[in-house]
C-alpha cells in the first residue's frame, strides 16, 4: 500500500514546488502528449522524455526511488499490456512457435514500447502530485476550468471533489494497511491459495474499509457544515495564484521537450529512409 505515490504530496522548497499549479497541470498534460507523440519503435523520443523526468525530479528535490514506486503500484497492468502485445501480435519474424503461441520480433518491440510509454506517463503524473498539494491542485483545476462557469458547469464543486479524492488516497491506503495487519493478527491469510481464494480473503478487509470511508465522509460533511461552507457562493481565496518567472522557464522547457520529440521523430524517419 505504501508503494502508491499518486495523490501523495512531498513537501519541499524547490523550483518545481514554487511553480504555479496551473502551469504544472498544463505542463503535465503537454508532457503526456509528448510521450504519445513518440512514434513506434522510436526510443530516442522516450529517452528525451525520461531525461526530462529525471531533471525535473532532481530539480524538485524528490527522491527518484519514491517516483519509481508509482510504477510498482501498477506493475500488474503494465505486465498485462505487455503480454497482450507479445502473444497476440503475429506480424514480423517468428522467434518462437509453440503451436498455440507465436512470439515475433515486432511483438517484442511492441511489448517494450508499451512498457516504456505507460511507465513514462505514470512517472510524469506522479511528479505532479508529489510536487503539488491537493489544495493547489484544486485551485489550479478550478482556475483552468473557469470559462465553463458561463455554461453553468459547477467548476468549484468539481475541483473540490478532485481535491478531496486526492487528499484521501493516502489516508485510505493507510487505513487499508492497518486493517490488513489487524486481520493477519487474527490469523487471516492473504498470500496463499489461488487468485479466487485471495480475492475471497479480501472481503474482511473491504467491508470495514467501506464502513470507515462512509464514516470519514460523514465527519467531513459535518466539519464543512460547521464552518458554514456553502459552495462557490461568495467564496474568496486566501492565496491568490499568480504567474512568476519560474512558470515562464517551465513552459519554455516543456515546449522544448515537445519540439525535441517532434524533431527526433523526423530524424528517425529520415534515418530509416536513408538505411
Amino acid at each position: 500500500m505504501k508503494d502508491v505515490t499518486f495523490g501523495q504530496y512531498y513537501p519541499k522548497d524547490s523550483f518545481v514546488h514554487r511553480m504555479d499549479a496551473r502551469i504544472k497541470i498544463l505542463a503535465s498534460i503537454a508532457y503526456i502528449v509528448g510521450v504519445f507523440l513518440v512514434q513506434s519503435f522510436h526510443f530516442l523520443g522516450f529517452a528525451a522524455c525520461f531525461l526530462f523526468v529525471l531533471i525535473t525530479t532532481i530539480t524538485a528535490k524528490v527522491p527518484f526511488l519514491k517516483v519509481l514506486k508509482s510504477i510498482k503500484a501498477i506493475m500488474f497492468f503494465i505486465i498485462l499490456s505487455a503480454i497482450l502485445q507479445l502473444f497476440f501480435n503475429s506480424d514480423g519474424e517468428v522467434l518462437l512457435d509453440l503451436s498455440f503461441i507465436k512470439i515475433t520480433d515486432l511483438g517484442l518491440l511492441n511489448a517494450a514500447f508499451i512498457i516504456v510509454r505507460i511507465s513514462l506517463v505514470v512517472l510524469g503524473a506522479s511528479l505532479l502530485t508529489l510536487t503539488t498539494s491537493p489544495v493547489e491542485l484544486a485551485d489550479g483545476i478550478e482556475s483552468l476550468l473557469y470559462p465553463l462557469k458561463f455554461i453553468k458547469f459547477p467548476v468549484h464543486e468539481f475541483a473540490l471533489i478532485m481535491s478531496i479524492a486526492l487528499r484521501f488516497i493516502p489516508t485510505l491506503l493507510d487505513e487499508t494497511d492497518r486493517i490488513i495487519k489487524a486481520q493477519k493478527a487474527r490469523g487471516a491469510d492473504f498470500e496463499s491459495g489461488n487468485i479466487f481464494k485471495r480475492a475471497k480473503a479480501l472481503i474482511p478487509v473491504l467491508i470495514p474499509l467501506l464502513i470507515s470511508s462512509f464514516r470519514r465522509a460523514d465527519e467531513l460533511a459535518d466539519a464543512m457544515d460547521a464552518r458554514c461552507y456553502s459552495g462557490s457562493k461568495n467564496r474568496t481565496k486566501y492565496k491568490k495564484m499568480k504567474l512568476t518567472w519560474r512558470d515562464l522557464i517551465g513552459t519554455i522547457l516543456v515546449a522544448g521537450l515537445i519540439v525535441g520529440v517532434v524533431y527526433l521523430n523526423n530524424f528517425y524517419v529520415l534515418l530509416t529512409v536513408a538505411l
